[in-house]
């Protein structure tokens, strides 16, 4: 079977290689139906940040059908239509638990500690699989693990009125916008130099275009305080603009994989009382995402940038580095059918 696999920064090849064998007990053989490409893979990619095991298949983001089952496995059936939990927690540190999985001591993820989705078959923990609609999109399915990871960052905000800013109209940005869209009473503001991809986003949602800039806020919000923002840039810069125009008493929920270390003065944080949220991958949100992916299904597709194949994911690592996008996410769909065992 072909497989994209990442042997260390900046060195991705698409391969031909042995299909899975049985799947072990606890673990589940599927074959993939579509994948879509994250920006941590990128930065992966980019720095070698999460390489534990090379040459390792990327891709966490999946969606599959069910094509064998290791021992012991009840809790899903061949043939049922999947997506895949992207945390590989230990289930025995004090973090597992709390149920706080995504803090999990030892916290890994698929495509790194286990080969990943960008194959036409992957082996997979049984724990880590949802069973999603047989009728749902596949291309829908498989942006379930970005939109838990959206809502994971919406739900850390505190409940505020007025208005939300949402820095950054990437994957995560362009879902979490789409989220509150549906969610918060007030306006949804959005902001982003990918002027094309801003627009997009803002066309589907409902958002506001607007500068990080104060006067320009001032405006969208009608004066009224901003107190609340999503940071899904990763940028130095944008964060820095983004404390200059969050109004005292404000919350961001930082999202973004940082490139770069913050240089702030703390007494900045603290005269204003603003708080910083981390936002880790997610908590308990997949289930929830899984549930409204019918409903967001034709916004969903509406904010897809491009569908290739296996043989096309090099490319478009280069494509998506280069900041050639005016959609949210790269979807990889599997043309090669695998009869069911």
């Amino acid at each position: 079977m072909k497989a994209a696999r990442l042997y260390g920064p900046g060195d991705l090849r698409v391969e031909d290689v042995a299909s899975p064998g049985a799947p072990d007990a606890g673990w589940v053989k599927l074959r993939v139906d579509a994948a879509g490409i994250c920006g941590s893979d990128l930065h992966n990619f980019r720095t070698g940040q999460w390489i534990s095991r090379s040459p390792s298949t990327s891709g966490h983001e999946l969606t599959g059908t069910v094509i064998e089952l290791g021992e012991g496995v009840d809790t899903v059936a061949v043939g049922d239509r999947v997506v895949a939990d992207s945390r590989f927690w230990c289930g025995r540190c004090a973090q597992c638990h709390a149920g706080k999985r995504h803090l999990c001591a030892s916290l890994g993820f698929v495509g790194e500690v286990c080969d990943g989705g960008f194959a036409e078959q992957v082996v997979l923990p049984a724990r880590l699989l949802h069973i999603v609609d047989a009728a749902l999109d596949e291309r829908v399915a498989a942006m379930a693990e970005p939109l838990a990871v959206a809502l994971h960052a919406v739900r850390r905000l505190p409940k505020t009125a007025g208005s939300v800013l949402v820095v950054g109209c990437g994957p995560i940005g362009g879902l979490a916008a789409l989220l509150l869209s549906r969610s918060f009473a007030g306006t949804v503001l959005v902001a982003d130099r990918n002027q094309a991809r801003a627009a997009r986003v803002a066309r589907v949602t409902g958002a506001t275009i607007v500068d990080l800039d104060r006067d320009a806020i001032a405006a969208a919000t009608a004066n009224a305080p901003l107190l609340a923002a999503v940071e899904a840039t990763g940028s130095i810069a944008a964060f820095t603009q983004l404390l200059g125009v969050l109004d005292s008493g404000g919350a961001v929920a930082m999202v973004g994989i940082f490139h770069g270390r913050l240089d702030i003065d703390p007494n900045l944080l603290v005269e204003r009382e603003i708080a910083l949220l981390g936002c880790h991958a997610f908590a308990d949100e997949l289930p929830d995402a899984v549930r409204m992916l019918g409903e967001l299904s034709d916004p969903l597709l509406a904010l897809i940038d491009r569908e290739i194949g296996l043989d096309e994911i090099p490319a478009a690592y280069e494509r998506l580095l280069a900041g050639k996008s005016d959609g949210l996410k790269t979807i990889i769909r599997m043309r090669q059918p695998v009869e069911l065992a």
